[in-house]
Order: structure tokens, then C-alpha cells, then sequence
């Protein structure tokens, strides 16, 4: 009989624990039988989602703009855009270049423009993913679509959950898609969505909120967002900031070191990053579980990654400061 790992007992008692119940707030509508849900969220601007991954597409006069294709929407994508229209497909936009959001990119016509931030289309270029094909428009900070009735602006912020990620922005329907920075209604996905670049983030939720908008398309969960939304994430990863960095410095070292063995230097930084994760997250999950879906899930392992941005970016190194 196979006696089941130590690291594969514990990922299971993880998988076991029950979760807290679900904030109203982070609460989408239901996924029909089609596998997935879509929504006109403003005129000829529709949202897809299968309660895990989203998209959106625009409805022009001469034809659609597509933005994004993740894999598990897939020909889905294809299907809902003749639910609304038969025109075809006339302009495909790269938000970034994470195979999760745009790995199913070769479900639209070849002959069409496909555009792209260049640090995107460098990345794909070296990837030689015959599923993410190569954009044939590249920018570098901003770009216009003129189509039809539809203007889309394509603007790169800087450096933020990946270098290249743009925000797509529709000034007439004012509605706004940006990819894995904000999660309507939940916590950020784990390891605050493994970012590139926090102060970056942080930067773009101000600049988002320039925008004047109704709507946002986050790219993940279950349904679309509002500038409330955005709000409300400011004041969570806010929160976690704060109380993270307080940890850096306020955890016990001396009994968080006690059962480590001090020779093993990646132990050493184990026990102490986890131990101010942990007290962060101690404090943190109380105040959000009834705002936001998943922050007894998520804050544990977003507080570690907020712990590294703290120490590597903002230099707040806690008892690995300048030695006296």
C-alpha cells in the first residue's frame, strides 16, 4: 500500500476544508447549459464568461472586434458572436500574452488584423505558439480602432500584472476591459495573479479610475465590474499592504526560528515569510469574508507575494534591514 507524501496529505486536507459561504457581492448570474453566460453590457458590447474565464466582443457596423480567447471558451466565443450577429470577424485584439486569456487566439480567421502591445508581440514571437499567432499591428503606448460606430483605444499603462498588458477602452459605450488586475466581487487570484510589477498595479488603479466608464471587463469570475468595484479593491489591497508590511517587522523571529534549522538558509526565509503572510492574513480574512469572494482562500498566499513586493520593491525589509 502507497503511503500518501507529507506535501500530498497536507494539499488534500487543503482541498478538504470547507470555505466560508459565498459574499452576495461576489455572486455572478448562473452558467446555463450552453457551458456559458453572455451579456450586452452596453450597446454592441457584449460579455462572455463560463464563471471562470471572460471576454468581450464589439459589434461594428462592417463586423466584430474580439478581444481575448481563453481556452475554455474557445469555439464558445465563436458560437455566441452568431447568437447576436453574422457579420464576421474583422479585428482581434491581444490584451497580453498568458495562454490561460489568449491561447485559444487561432479560433478566429487568419486574414484578419490582430493587434498587440510590442513587449506582447516580442514574447509571442518567442513563444511560436501556433495557437497565439503573431499580431500583425503592434503599438507601443497607445493605438486607436476606428470601426464603424465603435471607437477602441488601446493604451499601455506601463508594466503591471505582466509588461505589455494593455487596457482596452470604448469612450462612447464607456466600458472598460483590463485583464487580471481587477476581479469584481473577489479577492485577487492567488499570489496576487503572480504580477510582474506591483507598483505598477497599484499606479493603474488610479489610472483606471480616470477613465470614465460604466463597465469593466475584468477577464476572470463571473461577472463584470463597475468603478465601485475597482473601489473596492483599491481598499482591500490597501488593507493588505498595510497590514502585511506591519507584519515584516512586528512577528516574533525568535520563536518563528525556534524549531528551524538556522543552517538552511531557504528554511530560514520559509518560516519567516510564512510566519508574516500568516499573521497578515489572520488579520486581514475577518474584514473581508463578507466582501469579497475567496479571502479566506486567497489572502494567505496573496500575503506572502505582497510580503516579497514589500521587501524587493519597497525595500521595507523588517529584521533584514541595513545591519546596525
Amino acid at each position: 500500500m502507497t503511503t500518501m507524501s507529507h506535501f500530498s496529505a497536507s494539499a488534500q486536507r487543503r482541498r478538504e476544508r470547507p470555505t466560508a459561504p459565498l459574499p452576495q457581492n461576489a455572486k455572478g448570474p448562473e452558467i446555463p447549459d450552453a457551458g456559458y453566460v453572455m451579456k450586452e453590457i452596453a450597446d454592441g458590447v457584449f460579455w462572455l464568461s463560463d464563471g471562470q474565464y471572460g471576454n468581450m466582443f464589439v459589434v461594428h457596423d462592417e463586423g466584430v472586434i474580439a478581444v481575448d480567447a481563453p481556452p475554455t471558451l474557445g469555439h464558445d466565443i465563436l458560437r455566441a458572436i452568431k447568437r447576436v450577429t453574422d457579420k464576421p470577424v474583422s479585428h482581434v485584439i491581444y490584451s497580453h500574452e498568458h495562454g490561460d486569456h489568449v491561447g485559444g487566439m487561432s479560433i478566429y480567421p487568419d486574414s484578419v488584423p490582430r493587434y498587440a502591445q510590442s513587449i506582447v508581440a516580442q514574447r509571442l514571437e518567442a513563444l511560436a505558439d501556433p495557437d497565439r499567432p503573431l499580431p500583425t499591428e503592434v503599438f507601443d503606448h497607445t493605438l486607436t480602432i476606428e470601426a464603424g460606430d465603435h471607437i477602441v483605444h488601446l493604451d499601455y499603462p506601463g508594466p503591471n500584472h505582466t509588461e505589455g498588458n494593455s487596457l482596452i477602452y470604448l469612450p462612447n459605450q464607456q466600458v472598460v476591459m483590463l485583464v487580471d488586475v481587477i476581479f469584481p466581487g473577489w479577492v485577487p487570484f492567488s499570489n496576487l495573479a503572480l504580477s510582474a510589477d506591483m507598483p505598477g498595479v497599484f499606479a493603474l488603479y488610479d489610472k483606471v479610475l480616470g477613465y470614465d466608464f460604466d463597465q469593466l471587463v475584468g477577464g476572470h469570475v463571473n461577472r463584470p465590474g463597475t468603478p465601485e468595484d475597482v473601489r473596492t479593491q483599491i481598499e482591500y489591497m490597501n488593507d493588505l499592504r498595510t497590514t502585511t508590511e506591519a507584519a515584516l517587522s512586528s512577528v516574533d523571529l525568535e520563536s518563528t526560528m525556534g524549531p528551524v534549522d538556522t543552517e538552511n538558509g531557504w528554511a530560514v526565509f520559509r518560516a519567516y515569510l510564512d510566519a508574516v503572510a500568516a499573521q497578515a492574513a489572520d488579520e486581514v480574512v475577518p474584514r473581508w469574508l463578507d466582501r469579497l469572494g475567496g479571502a479566506d482562500v486567497f489572502t494567505l498566499p496573496n500575503a506572502w507575494a505582497m510580503a516579497e513586493s514589500l521587501r524587493l520593491d519597497y525595500n521595507s525589509l523588517g529584521p533584514f534591514s541595513i545591519k546596525p
